[in-house]
């Protein structure tokens, strides 16, 4: 699949993810809340029914509980295909998070009547913006490429095909591998061991 193609995919995969995470939370509340009893009081009387019918109420309850789980398995499934597509999971955590942020918000206010206050807005901003910023690190650590660090071995010594490690007590006949140098943590070379070994 060509980059083109897949950018706009993986974007609208995270948007739609974090909208399902924003509406599984909004069914979860559903499931315990006293909203759902004063709608399943209208839905009973809609039917002709008793306004304190607990049989409606935890139908209800149960089908807000069951939209949970499908909203919840959804946004997973969205989620990995977006990680998937995407070339840097950073940005798909960023767009599902945010998206899921503002799709809460505005769910809030119109099924629960929440109003948000000014420091709600404000964390969620600051949330946003820090994963914004450790986007913008990863995506420069990607650019300047990766540091790759070479390290000399510990112990250095004849590299032949048939060569293996031989002790003092071994005669000198014996095709082995005598150690040349040790090199301790600090990087320094060592060429003074007696014994020939490692401390």
């Amino acid at each position: 699949m060509s980059t083109t193609r897949s950018q706009p995919t993986w974007l609208i995969l995270a948007v739609a993810s974090g909208g399902c995470a924003a509406f599984n939370g909004v069914f979860a509340k559903l499931t315990t809340t006293e909203l759902t009893a004063s709608w399943a009081g209208a839905i009973a009387k809609a039917f002709s029914l008793d306004a304190d019918n607990k049989v409606v109420e935890y139908a209800i309850r149960a089908l807000f509980f069951a939209l949970n789980l499908v909203f919840n398995a959804v946004m997973w499934g969205l989620f990995t295909r977006a990680l998937t597509l995407a070339s840097s999971t950073v940005r798909v955590s960023v767009i599902n998070t945010s998206a899921n942020f503002m799709i809460t918000a505005v769910l809030g206010a119109l099924i629960f009547s929440e109003t948000l206050p000014g420091l709600w807005w404000v964390g969620a901003s600051l949330l946003v913006a820090g994963s914004v910023i450790i986007g913008r690190r990863e995506e420069g650590n990607k650019a300047g490429g990766e540091a790759t660090t070479v390290t000399e071995p510990l112990i250095e010594g004849t590299n032949d095909a048939d060569s293996r490690f031989k002790d003092e007590d071994e005669p000198d006949n014996h095709n082995g591998l005598e150690l040349n140098t040790v090199n301790d943590p600090d990087g320094e070379r060592s060429t003074d061991d007696e014994d020939a070994t490692l401390k």
